[in-house]
């Protein structure tokens, strides 16, 4: 609609007006209703959906953030592993009197290659534990779609149903809006 009393008609608008001055019991005006408050549910239930698709999408990325520095770690193990072996190696070929000084550089790896694979397997681990976030957030973001495709199906039959005046398809309507709710509160408290 715009200024100066010229309105513009959607495509659908003239079909409707017509199915709700002809229709005796009411049902365009009631599908009309439940075709606005399905539009609604179904965008909450579409920001859920994006919502934890976007936190799927942090936690994978959080979790290869910690691989990297897993991986880091395990390098620089694999350098104290090398450093050891070689003093070990210098110990074996050395004087008596030299031995301390290369044992003592072998403890001291020891000693650290302990301390980066302790820190390495707590990066791992916080690795999995990202991962499995993830997986969870993209699985719950699958039920949100899917509640949302659900809604969306709804809707598409409701208009049908008003153009067409078929009453079995107004019970489908009712059908596929049951299902699109189920999955939304399946996925609202994580029953799925």
């Amino acid at each position: 609609m715009s200024g100066h009393g010229f309105h513009v008609h959607g495509p659908h608008d003239h079909e409707m007006e017509h199915a709700a001055q002809h229709d005796p019991e009411g049902h365009a005006g009631q599908l009309a209703v439940i075709t606005a408050i399905l539009a609604t549910v179904g965008a909450l239930f579409s920001y859920m959906g994006g919502a934890t698709q976007a936190h799927a999408g942090l936690f994978k990325n959080d979790a290869a953030i910690k691989k990297t520095a897993a991986s880091n770690q395990w390098n620089y193990f694999q350098a104290k592993s090398t450093k050891q072996s070689l003093a070990e190696m210098a110990r074996d070929l050395a004087p008596e009197d030299k031995k301390a000084v290369y044992q003592s550089k072998i403890d001291r790896y020891e000693k650290e290659k302990n301390e980066i694979k302790a820190e390495a397997d707590k990066l791992e681990a916080e690795t999995k534990a990202l991962d499995e976030q993830s997986e969870k957030q993209l699985h719950e973001h699958h039920t949100w779609a899917q509640a949302t495709t659900a809604l969306q199906i709804a809707i598409a039959l409701a208009a049908i149903t008003l153009l067409t005046k078929k009453r079995w398809l107004e019970y489908a309507v009712y059908g596929v809006s049951v299902v699109g709710v189920g999955l939304g509160v399946a996925a609202w408290f994580h029953l799925l």
